[in-house]
């Protein structure tokens, strides 16, 4: 099973969005972003309402400034996992490679 690297500093940190959309609770590492600013984002999606339990996320939008550290954790998924990330995320969103505080390069959902 191939695993890909997903950075998340929103909801899929949360027990019960990981349990509804993977199945299982995930195993993570602390790790950090820089490069971005967040904000939040209104959710109208039903379905991911109920799972998150909140009407508006995180959302990141990239900087040219300088910027804080957002601090997240990095989730291995694989193919299958990440494709259940993708439909989770609102159409608001969109999956970008970046590198990580760690050295790490993750996916993260950033404003679309």
């Amino acid at each position: 099973m191939a695993e890909v690297l997903v950075f998340s500093y929103g909801t899929l940190q949360d027990p019960a969005v990981q349990q509804a959309n993977f199945g299982r609770l995930l195993t993570g590492t602390p790790d950090g972003l820089t490069g971005f600013v967040i904000g939040q984002v209104e959710i109208t999606d039903p379905e991911v309402i109920v799972e998150s339990g909140l009407t508006h996320h995180l959302i990141l939008h990239p900087s040219d400034g300088p910027t804080a550290t957002i601090p997240g954790t990095v989730f291995r998924l694989s193919d299958e996992e990440l494709a259940a990330a993708d439909v989770y995320e609102a159409e608001d969103y969109k999956r970008v490679l970046v590198p990580l505080i760690s050295g790490l390069e993750a996916w993260v959902y950033i404003a679309a």
